[in-house]
């Protein structure tokens, strides 16, 4: 085995990249990235009547989303099927595997005598040691392992220390099944071990397929990956992650408008830490990550302490970067169209311009949509109702008074229009809110708003006095 670190991802396209498999695709990641190793993918796509290749895009989309990168194409698990059999066929010769003839009758009947005398229901090893010439004509055999059945199989794992399994629980598992198909501990052995990984980082609920795989590594002579496996993640309640909880897709998380850095910032902290650091950037995790460090219990998904990771990853983003970011998803967020459809470049420019007041108060992309709504509404402007009975109980009043003051600015910046507007407020002796609550309902047919200074600078002047002009008419 070279010297190199080689993890793997290995999912099922059975669906789409869902939140748990997202952590442990960046596990893996993080782990190879830290070490100077890289992070292979392999598609589980055995089982045909389960599998898409619209689920198989959704994954790459997701991992490439989230920036997890890996090396080479995707592997997949069901064009390498003649090799798996091939391996089982070797096993066989070398003596540590062999061909079974049970019936499906006989394997029922071994099960309820198993439930009947209150064991768990094992295979009784009748073809172990039985010679093929024996064989039932015309009955296709299954190959099973032959696994030891003194002792025990120590997983010696990196965060759940060493796991002991007697080799009697174990049983002679099937490894091939009588119609030629391999099964999921062969496929997942042979893969691997061509594959070259070196770590496997994945769920704890493989834990006991571990010392499983772990006896077809020695029948074979091959070494064993070091083996990590991580709690998986629960909800608030503590029960197993659905989506009640949470538990989406990438997609749906992208579509929730949360950032990709930041959704990678929060599956690290589940189950890991570097100290209190609640913020870690992509970097500081490459540098920072060890699978040791990952807890051994399981991890509670917490949707608020991630709208509160994403809001503090917008407040700080770039705003280019921001309005791109907002750009991109905007066909997929909810009320995205409105904006997507009047994207032209000076709308862009301004989104941009406008973009430290619409931050300061978003949480999500969906929210800074939200907020920039009033740079792309057409004239007149609908008002909401609550901004209506601002306008209505004495705000066009006040709009009639500072509009000709406005109208007659030339230095349309924000420090000139400020001082205008302060000093119209003190001379008429107002509080500074009586006068920008109505110019903001003006200006954007809401009550909520970036700061009103900003609102109107960015519209520009003929914008800004035009929707106030609609107002008093």
């Amino acid at each position: 085995m070279s010297g190199e670190i080689v993890t793997r991802f290995a999912p099922s396209p059975t669906g789409f990249l869902h939140i748990g498999g997202a952590r442990t695709a960046l596990f893996n990641w993080l782990y190879a990235k830290n070490r100077g190793g890289k992070m292979l993918l392999r598609i589980e796509d055995t089982d045909r009547s389960r599998n898409s290749e619209e689920a198989v895009s959704a994954i790459l989309d997701g991992l490439k989303w989230l920036g997890l990168s890996w090396e080479g194409e995707p592997i997949s698990q069901y064009a390498r099927v003649d090799r798996h059999r091939e391996i089982a066929e070797e096993l066989v010769r070398k003596g540590n595997a062999y061909y079974c003839y049970a019936t499906p009758q006989e394997l029922e009947e071994m099960r309820e005598k198993a439930r009947s005398e209150g064991r768990p229901p094992r295979y009784d090893g009748r073809w172990r040691d039985r010679d093929p010439s024996e064989a039932p004509e015309g009955v296709k055999p299954a190959i099973r392992i032959k696994a030891p059945r003194e002792g025990a199989t120590v997983v010696a794992d990196k965060v759940q220390g060493d796991v002991t399994f007697p080799n009697a629980d174990l049983d002679d598992f099937i490894i091939l099944r009588s119609d030629g198909n391999p099964t999921y501990m062969l496929a997942v052995v042979v893969d691997d071990h061509d594959m070259g990984v070196t770590d496997i980082i994945r769920g704890d609920d493989h834990l006991t397929n571990a010392a499983r795989q772990t006896i077809i590594y020695q029948a074979m002579d091959w070494p064993v990956p070091k083996m990590a496996h991580i709690p998986l993640i629960h909800g608030a309640d503590g029960a197993k992650l659905s989506k009640r909880h949470g538990a989406l897709g990438a997609e749906a998380y992208r579509a929730m408008g949360y950032l990709p850095e930041a959704l990678c910032n929060y599956l690290v902290r589940l189950g890991w830490s570097h100290g209190d650091d609640e913020i870690i950037s992509m970097q500081q995790m490459i540098d920072w990550f060890d699978i040791a460090d990952v807890n051994k219990g399981a991890a509670r998904f917490d949707i608020k302490k991630l709208e509160a990771i994403n809001g503090h990853y917008i407040r700080n983003g770039n705003d280019e970067d921001l309005a791109t970011a907002l750009i991109a998803v905007l066909p997929e967020i909810e009320g995205g169209e409105f904006l997507s459809e009047r994207m032209t470049d000076e709308n862009r420019k301004r989104l941009v311009v406008s973009m430290p007041g619409l931050k300061e108060r978003a949480k999500t992309l969906v929210d800074l949509a939200d907020g920039a709504r009033f740079l792309f509404v057409e004239r007149p402007l609908q008002n909401e109702e609550k901004a209506e009975k601002i306008l209505a109980e004495g705000g066009r009043d006040v709009l009639k008074k500072l509009l000709p003051l406005l109208e007659a600015v030339s230095d349309w910046r924000i420090d000139t229009l400020e001082k205008v507007i302060r000093d119209f407020s003190d001379a008429e002796e107002l509080k500074l809110g009586k006068v920008a609550q109505p110019l903001r309902a003006a200006l954007t047919g809401r009550t909520t708003s970036p700061g009103v200074f900003d609102v109107i600078a960015v519209l520009g002047r003929d914008e800004a006095l035009g929707r106030i002009g609609d107002q008093l008419n």
